[in-house]
């Protein structure tokens, strides 16, 4: 189940609980750097890096849960925090604890 501490805008997921929603339909934005996403991503991710995250804030999906991803789950969680002051819903938003790199040692697939 998801974790949710209540001074943070978002939720925090595990790779088992991330592919669940990513398999129900959720919106992956992974926020590296573009060489870290051209190395190896989660499938069907879109890239908007960390640092414009809130310049970008209109390209973020208007309806369904998103999960960010980043390499380790530092960037991702700002990436929340960022997106929650744009006023998405914090019902709405997910970061991966361990990043791709939890995701990639789960044995889950990526794409480049």
């Amino acid at each position: 189940m998801p974790t949710k501490n209540p001074q943070e805008p978002y939720h925090r997921v595990t790779v088992a609980e991330a592919k669940e929603l990513i398999d129900e339909g959720a919106h992956v934005i992974d926020v590296r750097d573009p060489h870290e996403y051209q190395g190896g991503h989660v499938p069907a991710a879109t890239l908007i890096p960390v640092n414009s995250v809130f310049d970008r804030r209109e390209e973020l999906p208007k309806e369904g849960q998103i999960v960010f991803v980043c390499a380790v789950g530092q960037r991702s969680a700002l990436a929340c925090e960022m997106a929650a002051a744009a006023g998405l819903p914090p019902e709405r938003l997910y970061s991966l604890e361990g990043g791709t790199d939890a995701w990639v040692a789960a044995g889950q697939p990526v794409e480049s």
